[in-house]
């Protein structure tokens, strides 16, 4: 068993850190907001005072954070000090380029960096399911591949640094269009008088299928659980969609790809999230479709 520190103990990350502990790791935490600390305290994690303290001695240093500056923020004085820990683990979604500078900066002190963000939103954080993209060497990848197990159901090797960002973003960019067709299909519905339960049962079991439609349903009483069927509590925010979006229509622009639906839907949840509901599930975007 490995002795772990993990940067970020919020709604992602207090999950994950709460599955080391039950896989037998020792997890030395660190997370600014107290409530966030005094949940994980709860599943085991031990508390630290601070990043830095948190990753002295430590086998793995994992960080979950909002954005690559912040990652670089906490991530600067720790590679500075003179016994660093060996391997760097980062499961936050940030941009391509910004994991590949952290990499950059890890090895030049003698250490590995792994970017791997996720897929599976807080219940796959907190069930242990979540899917993990996984950029870098596959010598570390396989290293750390066991205590990613811990916390996730799929775990791939994605090839050279930065290949886990990318397609995290490739990912949601998919899945964002993916929400907003279902959601209009089943906006048409309404007004052709079907009735979702009739809508689900077909488009379930027919070549319309998606996780949008059989785990987000954006619609009540069809998906148990599903943020339809709890007033679009998430799940997964529209502000985190959005998030990455943005990510991956600067990718899309940097690598002179015309992503013609991508760009469509971070249209649509820009709007959503100015009009002030960026905290509710991205399957909300089905309000926006019917006030149209």
């Amino acid at each position: 068993m490995s002795t772990i520190a993990f940067i970020g103990l919020g709604n992602m990350g207090g999950g994950m850190a709460a599955n080391l502990v039950k896989a037998g790791h020792t997890v030395r935490g660190f997370d600014v907001v107290e409530e966030a600390c005094e949940r994980a305290a709860d599943n085991g994690v031990e508390i630290i005072a601070s990043a830095e303290e948190a990753a002295q001695g430590a086998d793995i240093v994992i960080t979950s954070l909002p954005n690559g500056g912040l990652v670089k923020q906490v991530l600067e004085p720790i590679i500075a000090a003179e016994d660093t820990a060996p391997i760097f683990v980062d499961v936050s979604t940030i941009a391509v380029s910004e994991a590949r500078e952290l990499a950059d900066a890890v090895s030049a002190v003698g250490s590995r960096f792994l970017d791997a963000p996720v897929s599976g939103g807080m219940a796959g954080a907190a069930n242990g399911t979540l899917a993990f993209m996984v950029g870098g060497e596959k010598e570390d990848f396989d290293k750390v591949k066991p205590v990613l197990e811990a916390m996730g159901k799929s775990v791939t090797h994605c090839g050279q640094t930065g290949n886990g960002q990318a397609v995290k973003a490739c990912n949601n960019m998919i899945l964002a269009i993916q929400q907003i067709a279902l959601s209009e299909a089943l906006v048409l519905g309404e007004r052709l008088g079907l009735d979702h339960q009739a809508f689900y049962d077909v488009v379930s079991n027919a070549t319309g299928n998606s996780w949008s439609l059989t785990v987000n349903a954006p619609v009540p009483d069809i998906v148990p659980g599903s943020p339809g069927d709890n007033d679009f509590k998430p799940g997964f925010a529209a502000a985190l969609m959005l998030k990455d979006l943005k990510l991956a229509m600067a990718a899309a622009e940097e690598t002179k790809t015309d992503t013609v639906l991508g760009k469509i839907a971070t249209q649509q949840y820009t709007k959503l999230v100015d009009e002030g509901h960026g905290g509710l599930d991205f399957g909300a975007i089905i309000n926006d479709v019917r006030a149209t």
